[in-house]
């Protein structure tokens, strides 16, 4: 079981990927650790912050998806109808982009610090973008 550290300003989580139900996403997604970008909030998906990824080829399919994530359940959009992305529910999301419904690889899920996602969550809403880490715990 891969651990992964989440960190974004005075916030801090421990994901574990979902290697049995998405081994090729939570592969392609040990890859890029330490992963560094930003996340601002959801557009159209509800209560999530995403991290858009623009053109990223990846070459993954859909494994583990889902359009309606629970709070603290990560996915990532290989891209298609909308832009790759990553998105991190902190409450009622319904994954959608202008496009209209998506679904997506739930890759990991955070297992500690998931009372703060909420706080996290309406702290981007109301103040913008922040930067976010991610990398390897284990």
């Amino acid at each position: 079981m891969s651990r992964v550290r989440i960190e974004a300003g005075d916030f801090h989580f421990i994901g574990v990927l979902e290697e049995e139900k998405a081994p090729r996403t939570s592969k392609w997604f040990q890859s890029l650790l330490p992963f560094r970008s930003q996340v601002i909030h959801a557009r159209w998906s509800g209560e999530a912050l995403w991290t858009p990824l623009g053109d990223l080829e990846t070459g993954l399919s859909l494994e583990n998806q889902t359009a309606y994530p629970a709070s603290g359940d990560v996915l990532f959009y290989p891209g298609g109808i909308s832009e790759a992305e990553i998105l991190l529910p902190y409450g009622s999301t319904s994954f959608a982009s202008r496009a209209g419904q998506l679904a997506g690889n739930h890759f990991m899920t955070i297992i500690t610090g998931r009372e703060r996602l909420a706080e996290l969550g309406n702290h981007v809403l109301w103040n913008g973008a922040m930067d976010i880490e991610f990398d390897r715990l284990d």
